[in-house]
């Protein structure tokens, strides 16, 4: 299991255009709704930033980039082709973000453990993870990741599928986890895991946001009380 100092490092080759990003105003509408479920999960407290837990902020998430015409359309069946805008590393500080706050993740290799991002900051540690979800399915849409103790330690008694505890984060080890509990567990009806080696890190992904997002408060609901 990771220590706390593993927290929030990225831990992939990372080669980023560091610009300013500009949005349709279809896509603003979309983070608008993004940020909505964001925020929500900021204040229940399992996105933040309290370094006595992890020694690092906490909590990311992330949408599908795929306007009709753009290049994704010509790859959608190639790993890794996934374009998705990603919240930046380390802003798991900040209650309402803005579009600057997003990095656009534009392709990954996971065998190679690299990613190519462009955006005012770099991508979440997280982003090989979000992409290998992305890649499982084109139905999914968005991908939230989050820590809470409660739920995490309750995965088992909730049926919720968990990755094996000897895959760090944001390894290329983890998106293979992701394909395996995809293919041989119940991860695609319950469209939510737990990061058995990265501690408190659950991932949920759908087709919109406010699906992942109501899906995440109901599994925290529920730990709430189970936890009584």
């Amino acid at each position: 299991m990771p220590t706390p100092m593993d927290e929030g490092v990225i831990k992939f080759t990372l080669e980023h255009q560091n610009h300013q990003l500009h949005y349709s105003k279809e896509i603003e509408q979309q983070l608008t709704e993004l940020n909505f479920w964001r925020r929500r999960l900021f204040e229940s407290d399992v996105i933040g930033c309290d370094l006595s837990r992890y020694g690092a902020c906490y909590g990311n998430v992330s949408m599908r980039y795929c306007l009709p015409g753009s290049i994704e359309f010509s790859t959608e069946k190639v790993p890794g082709s996934r374009v998705f805008l990603i919240t930046g590393t380390q802003t798991g500080k900040i209650e309402n973000l803005t579009s600057r706050y997003f990095a656009r993740v534009y392709r990954y290799d996971l065998p190679k453990n690299k990613v190519w991002s462009e955006g005012p900051l770099e991508p979440s540690s997280e982003s090989m993870t979000h992409g290998a979800a992305y890649d499982l399915n084109p139905d999914i849409k968005y991908v939230f990741h989050i820590h809470s103790p409660a739920l995490w330690q309750a995965a088992a008694s909730f049926e919720i599928p968990v990755s094996s505890p000897q895959v760090l984060y944001g390894t290329p080890e983890m998106a293979a986890e992701v394909k395996r509990l995809f293919r041989h567990s119940a991860l695609p009806e319950k469209k939510i895991f737990s990061m058995g080696g990265h501690e408190d890190g659950l991932l949920a992904f759908g087709r919109v946001a406010a699906e992942v997002g109501s899906l995440l408060v109901d599994y925290l609901q529920k730990a709430a009380v189970s936890s009584k």
